[in-house]
């Protein structure tokens, strides 16, 4: 006798149900929900001058369709760690990197439409280029 359990095959595990399944157990489709306006601003803080009027935000949780790779360095791999355990530990907020870097560019892209030369990305890559600095 052998303790192997037996465990279904492939073709019995991905096989379709919903037409098997017959009228009794069909569900009726499930009511779409309206796609929700933009999500209310959020209020700005004094000295808060990145989000003030934003109007672009992260992404948040959902499946993106289009993928970039992105090259940093182990000094900004670990400080983006350490302000995701941060995030987590003093404001009890739980993010990954992907979420951590879609609202930084938000934030970051909301600024430049906003304020356009004198936008912190603006002046960070004119620091770059005037310094001589090697983009990688």
């Amino acid at each position: 006798m052998s303790r192997r359990a037996s465990l279904p095959g492939a073709a019995e595990l991905f096989r379709l149900t919903s037409s098997a399944a017959g009228p009794a157990l069909e569900r009726p489709p499930a009511p779409v929900a309206p796609a929700p306006a933009e999500p209310p601003a959020k209020k700005p803080r004094d000295g808060d001058q990145l989000t003030r009027g934003a109007t672009r935000s992260g992404s948040g949780r959902t499946k993106h369709d289009a993928k970039i790779t992105v090259y940093v360095s182990g000094e900004e791999l670990l400080a983006m760690e350490q302000a995701r355990l941060n995030l987590r530990a003093k404001h009890d907020l739980v993010v990954d990197r992907g979420r951590l870097v879609r609202e930084a560019v938000a934030v970051l892209l909301a600024d430049l439409d906003q304020r356009g030369e004198e936008s912190v990305l603006v002046q960070r890559l004119r620091a770059v280029d005037e310094d001589g600095g090697a983009e990688g």
